[in-house]
């Protein structure tokens, strides 16, 4: 990379290629961003947690939840008594909207990795 200056060691900047600047511009767009509050919306959450806990989605409520940067977690209490504790992720980037599958853990028990079991 070559720099330039006009006399003052302070006012150098880099010289950045053209190729260079439009695949970084090119990364970044590409790039996840955005939040949960975003891009989990009320219907993916109910939809992802119904799927996971095999319920209807009028089989349980969703309380208290909390958007964590890329994270959406809350709980789940169903019409037969029982609690979890669910989180759900989610990201907006040029392509769309990207919501992962919610992973929930009854309330009381240690969560586990679904992919070792």
């Amino acid at each position: 990379m070559k720099f330039t200056c006009n006399c003052r060691p302070a006012a150098c900047r880099p010289v950045v290629p053209g190729p260079v600047l439009s695949f970084a511009a090119a990364l970044l767009a590409t790039a996840p961003t955005g939040c949960a509050s975003i891009a989990v919306s009320d219907d993916a959450l109910v939809d992802r947690t119904a799927f996971v806990l095999r319920l209807e989605k009028g089989g349980f409520t969703i309380e208290n939840r909390v958007n964590d940067g890329v994270t959406t977690r809350d709980r789940v209490r169903t019409k037969r008594g029982e609690e979890y504790n669910c989180f759900v992720g989610g990201s907006i980037s040029v392509i769309g909207r990207s919501v992962s599958e919610a992973l929930c853990t009854e309330k009381g028990e240690v969560a586990k990795n679904p992919l070792l079991q």
